[in-house]
């Protein structure tokens, strides 16, 4: 397992999600039940996703050609880089919670199974996957991100999204993004991997 795929999978998906919709999700169903719960849900939620995407991505990696694969990272790496600048500009709106009345676990679980499968972060975990070969790197960052995201969500939220603004960590996102794709074009030419058939 590469250290460093791990710590970049995690600062991407760290950024990407700091003041997204699943973590306005688990700020409001914090509010609704108990922190427990809702930790719970979110972390088996986010797990699950996650290994989906790597084990997909490692799948991608083993059976297509280096160059398409890095061709794609970096169109997906690029398309989200653009999204999320766009966001930063236009601002997200707030993740709107079903009036159901079930138990916290499982409502933090199917809410954030249901609003971050084929989302960025599970894309982009994807695509880090399939580019990088690394399963377990990316599994582990990727994984540590998005359950630091929840937690700050959870336990610091309210205050320290009234503190930093949302457009300054989306515009972050957005560069780390870019650079990602960028750094997939620059292999995919400048490394002399051919895109085959």
């Amino acid at each position: 397992m590469d250290i460093s795929v791990a710590l970049s999978t995690f600062a991407l998906l760290f950024l990407a999600e700091m003041g997204d919709k699943s973590q306005l999700l688990v700020m409001t169903l914090a509010h609704r039940y108990r922190p427990g719960p809702v930790i719970a849900g979110s972390f088996v939620a986010f797990a699950l996703l996650n290994l989906l995407a790597v084990v997909v991505g490692q799948a991608l990696f083993d059976w297509l050609p280096q160059g398409w694969l890095l061709l794609v990272a970096a169109g997906l790496f690029l398309f989200f880089g653009v999204r999320s600048w766009q966001d930063a500009n236009r601002g997200e709106d707030d993740a709107e919670i079903p009036a159901r009345n079930r138990g916290g676990f499982l409502q933090s679980f199917s809410l954030i199974f249901v609003a971050e499968l084929g989302d960025k972060t599970q894309l982009a975990m994807l695509a880090l996957a399939a580019s990088t070969g690394d399963l377990w790197a990316v599994l582990l960052g990727g994984t540590l991100a998005l359950w630091s995201v929840s937690l700050i969500g959870i336990l610091f939220g309210c205050t320290l999204l009234r503190r930093l603004p949302t457009h300054w960590v989306h515009r972050a996102a957005a560069i780390l993004f870019i650079g990602f794709g960028l750094l997939a074009l620059g292999q995919l030419l400048f490394n002399g991997v051919v895109v085959t058939g």
